[in-house]
């Protein structure tokens, strides 16, 4: 088939254009610009083309553009644009966290030079000179067009290429953590190994659903189950290995071994970023490939997904108990927080009915239970980087003690954050909790809503260990809370009124998630 792009598409892709543009043009800044203006270009620029890519989203949003475009291997329709829109709208609070640079007095959270050996001269001249990696915000705009893509594609090598441009970047940023080098280069080099195996079995498992379907669109893969003319097994085998590939990134057990690492080495505003984006846009792609490509096999990977969430929601709640460091406790949290989702994943179908449109139902639970963990999630990280001793970040819960006492409002929003991820009510965590157990419910997996259930409690108990260092113990020693900038504030803000209002008036957000949650086929 000849390759056709028409005129009227590049304002419908727009969004994904304008990221990506900005983003090359990013790399020539870096390149013409002089070092000392290039903070301020670079983070301007990229804020600005958020701002624009956001609005062309929500226009073409209203303007019910729905249909395929670039030959068919994207579709845009109502997942697509609201995935989109909590993208746009969590980078840039992301980015705001980037530049925040008076928390380090006078410098950002990015090392000087990331390529510099951990305690050598070049690393402490580079230091001493005030430089900065301001390449962190054009490769997190790359990062954010992948991640545009890959909940948007319509057939398997698009979903493959959207991974790897998705996956690049965030290998890169995940090494430029300022301080506490060697934690953030083998983060980095975890991140990169595991993600490139990763990788390998997704681009397998295409290979294998291309034979047996004989193509790679979405459509045809489903035609081709519905009229099957290869071996049950070659389909079999590729939904697995396509299966690996996703489960990586939504970070689910057993291919979960890189968060709590990669949480913890990486920079804090980095690993807000990822924990936020990278969930989103690895779920929007696993809902387009199970529903849309694979909706006909369910019977193949419908109880694999609840097995699987089963292990995720245990291991993530049960080993986030004994740890000690909030950030790998926040990464375990992540973890139980994909077992939830893909709650809502398999209870799609009903064993007695079969095939039917009740996947809307699970699509818009799990868009909403995205923003609200978006929200609370990107706050909780800001407010990570504000607890602070004489070696920058304090993550270690001990220097958490007494946090209540030092800033009540710091700890109050805090533990608002935790309360919303504990499921309590009056939080947008709860209606997502809610919503997604009467998804598996309807769907027949009552036995799944039940240990889910029986493991928020657990997950409730390290979450108010948490609030009760903060409230109820004596105020650490060398502890003291960072003064920041209005951008780390606005995230830490925006995402405790939304957490609120998720739990209180969540109506508007439910009907929104609700009638955006049909897919096109």
């Amino acid at each position: 088939m000849p390759f056709e792009f028409t005129m009227p598409e590049f304002r419908l892709i727009a969004p994904v254009l304008i990221v990506f543009g900005v983003a090359c043009i990013g790399i020539l800044i870096e390149a013409l610009v002089p070092r000392q203006q290039r903070f301020v270009v670079q983070s301007t620029l990229a804020c600005l083309s958020l701002v624009a890519a956001l609005g062309a989203t929500i226009v073409n949003w209203q303007a019910q553009s729905f249909q395929p475009v670039v030959n068919g291997v994207m579709m845009l329709d109502g997942p697509t644009y609201f995935m989109w829109t909590m993208l746009l709208l969590f980078t840039l609070f992301s980015l705001l966290l980037f530049g925040e640079r008076q928390l380090g007095g006078g410098a950002s959270a990015f090392a000087a030079s990331a390529a510099a050996v951990p305690g050598s001269k070049l690393e402490a001249d580079s230091s001493a000179a005030r430089m900065e990696h301001t390449e962190i915000f054009p490769l997190a705009l790359f990062a954010l067009s992948g991640m545009l893509v890959f909940p948007a594609a319509n057939d398997l090598l698009t979903m493959f290429v959207a991974i790897e441009v998705m996956s690049l970047p965030l290998y890169l940023m995940a090494s430029m953590a300022r301080r506490r080098r060697l934690l953030s280069q083998e983060a980095a080099l975890k991140y990169f190994l595991l993600g490139s195996t990763s990788s390998a079995f997704f681009l397998f498992g295409v290979a294998l659903v291309f034979g047996y379907a004989g193509s790679f669109a979405f459509a045809d893969v489903a035609a081709a189950i519905h009229s099957p003319t290869a071996g049950h097994g070659l389909l079999v085998a590729g939904v697995g290995m396509l299966s690996v590939g996703v489960l990586f990134k939504v970070g689910a057990v057993p291919f979960h071994s890189w968060t709590p690492d990669v949480y913890q080495g990486s920079p804090t505003p980095v690993t807000g970023f990822m924990a936020v984006c990278t969930k989103i846009a690895a779920v929007g792609g696993l809902l387009r490939l199970f529903y849309v490509a694979l909706g006909a096999a369910r019977w193949d990977w419908q109880l694999l997904v609840a097995i699987v969430a089963v292990l995720t929601i245990v291991v993530g709640s049960v080993v986030a108990v004994v740890q000690t460091d909030i950030k790998r406790m926040l990464a375990y949290s992540s973890i139980a927080h994909g077992g939830f989702i893909l709650t809502a994943v398999v209870g799609t179908y009903t064993s007695q009915t079969g095939l039917h449109e009740g996947y809307v139902g699970s699509v818009g639970a799990v868009m909403f239970y995205l923003a609200a963990y978006g929200f609370a999630t990107l706050g909780a990280f800001a407010i990570v980087t504000l607890v602070r001793n004489a070696g920058g970040e304090a993550t270690n819960l001990s220097a958490w003690a007494g946090l209540g006492r030092r800033s009540p409002v710091l700890a109050g929003l805090f533990g608002l954050f935790l309360l919303s991820f504990a499921g309590i009510p009056l939080t947008g965590g709860f209606i997502g909790k809610f919503s997604v157990f009467e998804s598996a419910w309807e769907g027949g997996f009552w036995w799944l809503v039940v240990v889910a259930v029986v493991m928020s409690l657990v997950a409730a108990f390290f979450y108010m260990r948490v609030i009760v260092i903060m409230f109820f113990s004596e105020p650490a020693e060398g502890t003291q809370i960072g003064s920041a900038s209005w951008l780390t504030w606005v995230p830490i803000l925006v995402g405790a009124v939304a957490t609120l209002v998720l739990g209180i008036l969540p109506g508007g957000v439910l009907e929104l998630a609700a009638g955006a949650a049909g897919f096109l086929r």
